[in-house]
């Protein structure tokens, strides 16, 4: 699928908009959706894509890169968000998909999840990143796109929050992980859990630090309380 690159300047102050959709328009692209995902470098649970097509003429006041807004923030926007957009969706690949297929085929998956829960036809998606991870539709990437992509920056808030939502669930499985905190991402803690309690079932077994503290392979080490997930 043919693939365009855009790479803006360093976004900090800058408010997204609708500039790369309008373009992709102006040219006869009927539907543009914007994706991101979530929970590529983290140590445990699934990986997220969220999908956002956003309207012309109206926006959200507030909607930003998540990474540049609390968590309480993502919260309030979210409802919001989700019911402003022309659709949306977030797709996932499990943890065991990250540690069978390897992260670009998961997260390959999960954007086609994502983009099959729009349920509409797509003809463009702008994508945060160097990389597309679409593959099946034509996509433009965007370094920083989640700053200066107003549907990429929608996506970002609606699989980061999806995605926390799913670890903090997930927490009361596993409490010594504190996956409420760090959303299985990496922290002091989270790697002491590990050396004490070995990985849950939800980690990613691949990792290399997983190998490092002789934790990758073998059986499962389950938890104090005794929930195995």
């Amino acid at each position: 699928m043919p693939t365009g690159r855009s790479s803006p300047r360093d976004g900090r102050g800058v408010v997204p908009t609708r500039s790369h959709e309008e373009r992709l328009e102006a040219r006869g692209c009927g539907v543009v959706v914007g994706m991101d995902e979530v929970g590529r470098g983290a140590w445990a649970g699934p990986l997220a894509v969220g999908a956002a097509i956003v309207p012309a003429g109206r926006r959200v006041n507030g909607v930003r890169d998540s990474k540049a807004l609390t968590e309480r923030r993502r919260e309030e926007l979210f409802d919001r968000i989700a019911s402003w957009c022309i659709a949306w969706s977030v797709g996932f690949a499990s943890h065991e998909e990250c540690d069978t297929f390897g992260m670009a085929k998961a997260q390959q998956k999960a954007a086609q999840r994502a983009l099959e829960g729009l349920g509409v036809d797509v003809d463009h998606a702008l994508v945060d990143g160097p990389w597309d991870f679409v593959r099946v539709i034509p996509t433009t990437t965007i370094v920083k796109g989640d700053v200066t992509c107003l549907s990429i920056a929608a996506a970002s808030i609606l699989a980061k929050v999806s995605r926390d939502r799913l670890m903090r669930a997930a927490a009361a499985d596993y409490p010594p992980y504190e996956f409420e905190l760090n959303k299985g991402y990496s922290s002091t803690r989270h790697t002491m859990a590990l050396v004490a309690y070995g990985p849950s079932a939800i980690h990613r077994r691949s990792w290399a630090f997983m190998e490092r503290l002789g934790l990758s392979g073998g059986s499962l080490s389950l938890l104090a309380g005794g929930s195995g997930g």
